[in-house]
């Protein structure tokens, strides 16, 4: 996923204020976190999220993911 279009945009800001899930798909690896941040690191956007359940913090680059999902 190169891009994300402004839909996805605006579900990713929702779901960041909403402190809603995301199931994230990259690299063939499915990521269920909750983001918290939408950040720029090395002009790269970053989501950074935490895991539901160990609170580890996790940092996935925009251009690395394969697509994503809000988690109702």
């Amino acid at each position: 996923m190169a891009e994300l279009t402004h839909r996805q945009y605006d579900m990713l800001e929702h779901a960041i204020a909403q402190g809603r899930r995301l199931s994230v798909y990259r690299r063939g690896t499915e990521y269920v976190v909750v983001p918290t941040r939408l950040v720029t690191r090395d002009g790269r956007e970053a989501l950074e999220a935490m895991h539901p359940t160990t609170g580890s913090q996790l940092t996935l680059y925009i251009d690395e993911i394969d697509g994503f999902e809000v988690v109702a």
